[in-house]
């Protein structure tokens, strides 16, 4: 078993586990792979994943989670006090929208209208009494038709100023980025970037098109972000507050 396991291309073991790190009792994912030769720590907002060796003792496993465990208990805190409070879909909802928060109002249903956005209100026509599971897959389609729509207008602002022509622009819904690149110049934006404020969807944006530059994350092409981005990295810091890495 251990054998077929080291093979190439074998998918990595999966442990979900748990560990005292400072007085607390830390929940984890570990994954171990044949590639891997080294133990990594990562945090985001699924929790604390540990890649290690497939044959990693759990004495080094051990020991690397207990040398780093006041890093991992600060990060974790931070991460949880970053949460957004979940949306209750229902009349009176507060929903964020391009950075501001807007009202959230049911009205009498109305096939093939979409919801419409009149001041601070959104208007969702699904009926008075409609349950939350029909709310939010009606405001998730308004969120990622009105994504789309912001992107490209931030890609036609940038990608000129950078000299730049991407093939295409697609939606993402990927849990661990804000958007992606490849080589053939078609960009993926995740749709709930809509969410955040407009110069952090600008950030993003003009982090994928830089892409279509310098293929990397060198230091030549973030002088090309900070040709029309000069506040770079403070968006980067403030986004990372949101809870998926860019």
């Amino acid at each position: 078993m251990l054998t077929a396991l080291l093979r190439k291309g074998a998918p990595p073991v999966v442990e979900q586990r748990n560990i005292h790190l400072v007085g607390k009792e830390i929940s984890y994912t570990l994954k171990r792979s044949g590639y891997r030769r080294s133990i990594s720590l990562r945090i985001d907002d699924r929790g604390l994943t540990v890649n290690a060796p497939l044959r990693a003792s759990e004495k080094w496993l051990h020991s690397v989670l207990q040398d780093k465990a006041a890093w991992v208990v600060k990060q974790l805190d931070s991460w949880e006090s970053k949460k957004a409070a979940p949306i209750f879909w229902a009349e009176g909802a507060r929903i964020p929208f391009r950075g501001e928060e807007f009202l959230l109002t049911l009205t009498p249903r109305s096939r093939g209208v979409a919801p419409q956005l009149h001041g601070e209100v959104l208007h969702v026509p699904v009926g008075v009494e409609a349950e939350a599971a029909h709310i939010e897959k009606a405001v998730t389609l308004w969120y990622r038709n009105e994504a789309l729509r912001v992107f490209e207008e931030c890609v036609a602002h940038f990608a000129p100023l950078l000299q730049v022509s991407p093939r295409e622009i697609r939606l993402t819904s990927a849990r661990t980025q804000w958007g992606s690149c490849t080589v053939q110049g078609v960009v993926r934006l995740n749709w709930q970037l809509v969410k955040m404020p407009l110069h952090l969807i600008d950030y993003v944006v003009v982090h994928e098109l830089a892409h279509l530059i310098e293929m990397n994350h060198s230091p030549a092409f973030w002088r090309v972000v900070e040709s029309v981005c000069p506040d770079y990295k403070q968006c980067r810091t403030e986004l990372r507050g949101y809870g998926v890495a860019e």
